[in-house]
Protein backbone atom coordinates (compact mmCIF):
# COMPACT_ATOMS: atom_id res chain seq x y z
CA UNK A 1 0.00 0.00 0.00
CA UNK A 2 1.11 4.01 -0.97
CA UNK A 3 -0.53 6.61 0.77
CA UNK A 4 -1.54 9.62 -1.50
CA UNK A 5 1.39 11.67 0.99
CA UNK A 6 4.02 9.35 -0.52
CA UNK A 7 3.56 10.05 -3.98
CA UNK A 8 6.57 10.36 -6.32
CA UNK A 9 7.05 10.72 -9.84
CA UNK A 10 6.95 7.21 -11.52
CA UNK A 11 5.03 5.80 -9.26
CA UNK A 12 2.15 3.35 -10.38
CA UNK A 13 -0.84 2.55 -8.10
CA UNK A 14 -4.26 0.91 -8.61
CA UNK A 15 -7.47 3.40 -8.48
CA UNK A 16 -11.05 2.10 -8.93
CA UNK A 17 -9.77 -0.93 -10.82
CA UNK A 18 -7.83 0.82 -13.25
CA UNK A 19 -3.67 0.97 -13.31
CA UNK A 20 -1.92 5.00 -12.84
CA UNK A 21 0.85 6.19 -13.15
CA UNK A 22 2.16 9.34 -11.73
CA UNK A 23 3.38 12.20 -14.07
CA UNK A 24 3.60 15.26 -12.22
CA UNK A 25 2.50 15.32 -8.34
CA UNK A 26 2.68 18.68 -5.49
CA UNK A 27 2.16 18.51 -2.04
CA UNK A 28 -0.12 21.30 -1.19
CA UNK A 29 -0.49 22.93 2.11
CA UNK A 30 -2.83 25.73 1.70
CA UNK A 31 -2.97 28.69 4.82
CA UNK A 32 -6.15 27.30 5.35
CA UNK A 33 -7.68 24.76 5.23
CA UNK A 34 -6.24 20.79 5.39
CA UNK A 35 -3.26 19.78 2.55
CA UNK A 36 -3.43 18.30 -0.35
CA UNK A 37 -1.84 15.92 -2.97
CA UNK A 38 -2.60 18.06 -6.60
CA UNK A 39 -1.33 15.19 -8.93
CA UNK A 40 -1.28 14.39 -12.67
CA UNK A 41 -1.57 10.78 -13.71
CA UNK A 42 -1.35 8.59 -16.73
CA UNK A 43 -3.99 5.33 -17.05
CA UNK A 44 -0.73 2.97 -17.98
CA UNK A 45 -3.63 0.52 -19.79
CA UNK A 46 -5.94 3.45 -21.85
CA UNK A 47 -3.37 5.75 -22.01
CA UNK A 48 -5.25 8.71 -20.70
CA UNK A 49 -4.11 11.53 -18.51
CA UNK A 50 -6.38 12.98 -15.83
CA UNK A 51 -5.28 15.83 -12.82
CA UNK A 52 -6.45 14.66 -9.57
CA UNK A 53 -6.16 15.89 -6.03
CA UNK A 54 -6.03 13.21 -3.26
CA UNK A 55 -5.94 13.89 0.58
CA UNK A 56 -2.84 12.82 1.72
CA UNK A 57 -3.69 10.22 3.90
CA UNK A 58 -5.60 7.99 1.21
CA UNK A 59 -4.16 4.74 0.79
CA UNK A 60 -3.58 2.60 -2.29
CA UNK A 61 -2.54 -0.53 -3.37
CA UNK A 62 1.25 -0.68 -5.16
CA UNK A 63 1.58 -1.79 -8.91
CA UNK A 64 3.88 -3.85 -10.27
CA UNK A 65 4.72 -3.08 -13.74
CA UNK A 66 7.48 -5.34 -15.22
CA UNK A 67 10.11 -3.47 -17.37
CA UNK A 68 11.40 -5.78 -19.79
CA UNK A 69 14.84 -5.16 -22.22
CA UNK A 70 13.71 -7.09 -25.41
CA UNK A 71 15.09 -6.03 -28.56
CA UNK A 72 13.10 -4.85 -31.80
CA UNK A 73 12.78 -7.69 -34.54
CA UNK A 74 10.80 -6.17 -37.36
CA UNK A 75 6.82 -4.96 -38.02
CA UNK A 76 4.24 -6.47 -39.56
CA UNK A 77 1.36 -4.27 -40.91
CA UNK A 78 0.63 -2.45 -37.62
CA UNK A 79 1.95 -5.30 -35.24
CA UNK A 80 5.78 -4.77 -34.13
CA UNK A 81 7.38 -7.68 -33.00
CA UNK A 82 9.90 -7.92 -30.30
CA UNK A 83 12.27 -11.08 -29.17
CA UNK A 84 12.59 -11.41 -25.56
CA UNK A 85 16.56 -12.25 -25.40
CA UNK A 86 16.33 -15.30 -22.88
CA UNK A 87 14.22 -17.41 -24.40
CA UNK A 88 13.55 -16.07 -27.93
CA UNK A 89 10.33 -15.46 -27.87
CA UNK A 90 8.67 -13.04 -29.94
CA UNK A 91 6.23 -10.59 -28.73
CA UNK A 92 4.00 -9.14 -30.79
CA UNK A 93 2.77 -5.22 -29.84
CA UNK A 94 -0.07 -3.02 -31.29
CA UNK A 95 0.77 0.17 -33.12
CA UNK A 96 -1.20 1.88 -30.91
CA UNK A 97 0.77 0.92 -27.49
CA UNK A 98 3.93 2.78 -28.77
CA UNK A 99 4.57 5.67 -27.92
CA UNK A 100 5.59 9.17 -30.18
CA UNK A 101 9.38 8.37 -29.43
CA UNK A 102 9.27 4.96 -31.38
CA UNK A 103 10.24 6.46 -34.46
CA UNK A 104 13.47 6.69 -33.17
CA UNK A 105 14.04 3.33 -32.82
CA UNK A 106 15.27 1.06 -35.25
CA UNK A 107 15.67 -3.09 -36.08
CA UNK A 108 17.85 -4.85 -33.69
CA UNK A 109 17.43 -1.88 -30.72
CA UNK A 110 17.11 -3.04 -27.52
CA UNK A 111 13.91 -1.01 -25.53
CA UNK A 112 11.90 -1.69 -22.11
CA UNK A 113 9.05 -3.47 -23.43
CA UNK A 114 6.14 -2.71 -20.14
CA UNK A 115 3.83 -5.05 -18.80
CA UNK A 116 0.96 -5.39 -16.16
CA UNK A 117 -0.43 -8.72 -15.31
CA UNK A 118 1.01 -10.03 -18.90
CA UNK A 119 -0.76 -7.39 -20.79
CA UNK A 120 1.96 -5.29 -22.66
CA UNK A 121 0.53 -1.61 -22.35
CA UNK A 122 4.24 0.35 -23.92
CA UNK A 123 6.89 0.58 -25.14
CA UNK A 124 10.18 2.86 -23.47
CA UNK A 125 13.27 3.46 -26.21
CA UNK A 126 16.49 3.98 -25.20
CA UNK A 127 17.12 7.02 -23.60
CA UNK A 128 19.75 8.19 -26.40
CA UNK A 129 20.14 6.73 -29.96
CA UNK A 130 22.33 7.35 -32.86
CA UNK A 131 20.80 7.64 -36.28
CA UNK A 132 22.41 8.58 -39.88
CA UNK A 133 20.63 11.73 -41.52
CA UNK A 134 19.29 10.53 -44.62
CA UNK A 135 18.46 14.12 -46.09
CA UNK A 136 18.86 17.38 -44.86
CA UNK A 137 19.17 20.91 -47.16
CA UNK A 138 22.85 21.78 -47.50
CA UNK A 139 24.11 24.69 -44.80
CA UNK A 140 25.05 28.07 -46.52
CA UNK A 141 27.71 29.66 -44.99
CA UNK A 142 27.11 32.95 -43.29
CA UNK A 143 23.86 31.33 -41.58
CA UNK A 144 25.41 31.18 -38.38
CA UNK A 145 24.82 35.05 -36.63
CA UNK A 146 22.10 32.79 -34.25
CA UNK A 147 21.49 29.41 -32.66
CA UNK A 148 19.66 28.51 -36.22
CA UNK A 149 18.38 25.14 -37.17
CA UNK A 150 17.31 22.89 -40.42
CA UNK A 151 15.34 20.10 -40.93
CA UNK A 152 16.49 16.77 -41.39
CA UNK A 153 15.10 13.19 -41.98
CA UNK A 154 16.56 9.98 -40.24
CA UNK A 155 17.24 6.39 -41.00
CA UNK A 156 13.90 5.85 -39.40
CA UNK A 157 11.98 8.27 -41.56
CA UNK A 158 11.39 10.59 -38.35
CA UNK A 159 12.24 14.28 -38.84
CA UNK A 160 14.00 16.52 -36.48
CA UNK A 161 15.33 19.89 -36.59
CA UNK A 162 19.34 19.79 -36.33
CA UNK A 163 21.73 22.67 -36.65
CA UNK A 164 22.87 23.93 -39.89
CA UNK A 165 26.58 22.24 -40.04
CA UNK A 166 25.14 18.64 -39.60
CA UNK A 167 25.15 16.85 -43.45
CA UNK A 168 23.62 13.94 -45.09
CA UNK A 169 25.47 10.85 -44.13
CA UNK A 170 26.31 11.79 -40.52
CA UNK A 171 25.59 10.25 -37.54
CA UNK A 172 23.88 12.22 -34.97
CA UNK A 173 23.00 11.32 -31.40
CA UNK A 174 18.75 12.39 -30.51
CA UNK A 175 17.67 12.37 -26.98
CA UNK A 176 14.44 10.10 -27.57
CA UNK A 177 12.28 11.70 -24.75
CA UNK A 178 12.46 15.10 -26.49
CA UNK A 179 13.25 14.47 -29.87
CA UNK A 180 15.90 16.63 -30.03
CA UNK A 181 19.55 16.55 -31.23
CA UNK A 182 22.40 16.44 -29.40
CA UNK A 183 25.33 15.95 -30.63
CA UNK A 184 27.55 14.19 -33.25
CA UNK A 185 28.28 10.60 -32.82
Amino acid sequence: MISAGDFRNGVTFEMDGNVYQIIEFQHVKPGKGAAFVRTKIRNVIAGSVVEKTFNPNDKFPTAFVERKDMEYSYSDGGLYYFMDPESYELVPVNETELGDNFKFVKENMVCKVLSYKGKVFGIEPPTFVELQVTYTEPGVKGDTATNTTKPATLETGAEIRVPLFINEGEMIRIDTRTGEYMERA
